[in-house]
């Protein structure tokens, strides 16, 4: 019996396996509204027998995009959107449904990246002013973002907290926060960008004092039976960084407040970072995690190989594999791996033609 294929619980929602489709920008929006790109996107992926699908990061105000062409969820017309785009895919998959809230702090208001990613200022076209836990620029260069005063952090807050109620009306299983890579939550985590002098500054405790507060917000405001998990970056990769030990007491203090599970991933802050990419890269940081804590955990970057992922949950390193550059090259990669461990997936039933005749059993009927 293949771990990678067997169920899992987070918070009440039973996954039939532990992969789940990590959140990957498409950079496709219309003023934070998902386009038929999207509706692409999110479909294909929904038939690829993973256990879980998660929206890209989703702003939840207008300056907290990362492009011009983010998805959003802040107003009644992003709300719609994401309502018809979701509605079509579930009419054809049973998958369940997260999406992922976020604000990219100083790294917003950036050009897409098949057009460099550079920085827009404010003012220019598609650019305006950022906003950070202080007055740190993300590039040598770069505009610098204006530090969050007490009153734009309340209404940061309720941002995170408005998104997560068009969520739950709009049928998401779940939410997921973005706590990584160098956006708002993560800037408050780390010594690196946050030089508050205020109770958001200084300590390991203050700095998790903004992430935590919106974590109990969303977690309010969404309804107590969908899970609120969250990415967290593990280390910065930059000496006097945000680093594992930093990430253990914050997976423990989002534990005591609910949190149904962590996502571990890297980097993505201090342009100084040095990343030791390959294979399996990350698992480190999530096996750490997974050893503090018992809600689930989640490995991610360069997941590739199916023993790999078999080995990462069977072991105990931890409870999911997430898939993102992988399942884009490979849209049924589950399907794959459940032919190579004799296990099963859901597909559709215009797809149960394709069973290989050696694997007859592949697939469960209907979606």
């Amino acid at each position: 019996m293949s771990t990678l294929f067997s169920p899992v619980r987070v918070g009440e929602l039973e996954l039939v396996n532990r992969i789940v489709i990590a959140p990957m920008c498409q950079y496709s929006a219309v003023d934070g509204c998902l386009t038929d790109w999207h509706l692409m996107h999110l479909g294909s992926l929904a038939l690829s027998g993973a256990a879980l699908l998660t929206v890209e990061a989703t702003a939840v105000l207008p300056e907290g995009r990362i492009t011009y062409a983010d998805a959003g969820l802040w107003n009644d017309a992003t709300e719609q959107a994401m309502a018809r785009t979701l509605a079509s895919v579930r009419r054809w998959s049973g998958i369940p449904i997260a999406v992922q809230l976020a604000h990219a702090g100083r790294k917003s208001s950036t050009e897409v990246p098949w057009k460099g990613g550079q920085q827009i200022a404010p003012g220019a076209e598609n650019g305006w002013q950022t906003v950070a836990p202080s007055a740190l620029p993300f590039l040598p260069g770069d505009h610098a973002p204006l530090a969050l005063d007490h009153r734009q952090l309340r209404s940061v807050r309720e941002a995170f907290a408005s998104a997560a109620r068009r969520a739950a009306r709009i049928g998401v299983e779940g939410v997921q926060l973005h706590g990584a890579h160098g956006y708002l939550l993560h800037e408050f985590l780390s010594p690196l960008s946050n030089r508050r002098t205020d109770e958001y500054g200084g300590s390991l405790e203050n700095r998790m004092r903004f992430p935590l507060e919106v974590f109990e917000a969303v977690r309010a405001a969404f309804p107590a039976d969908r899970p609120v998990s969250m990415r967290v970056s593990g280390t910065d990769w930059v000496e006097g960084g945000w680093d594992i030990a930093q990430t253990v007491a914050f997976a423990r203090a989002l534990e005591t407040r609910g949190c149904a599970a962590v996502h571990v991933s890297s980097g993505g802050l201090d342009p100084a970072q040095r990343i030791p990419v390959g294979p399996s890269y990350q698992v480190p940081l999530a096996r750490a995690v997974k050893a503090a804590v018992r809600i689930p955990v989640i490995a991610v970057g360069l997941i590739t190989e199916f023993e790999q992922a078999e080995a990462i949950v069977s072991i105990g390193d931890a409870d999911l594999i997430a898939l993102a550059r992988t399942i884009l090259f490979n849209p049924r990669w589950p399907w794959h791996a459940a032919a190579h461990f004799g296990a099963r997936v859901r597909a559709p039933d215009q797809y149960l033609r394709a069973t290989p005749r050696q694997d007859p059993d592949l697939f469960d009927i209907g979606h």
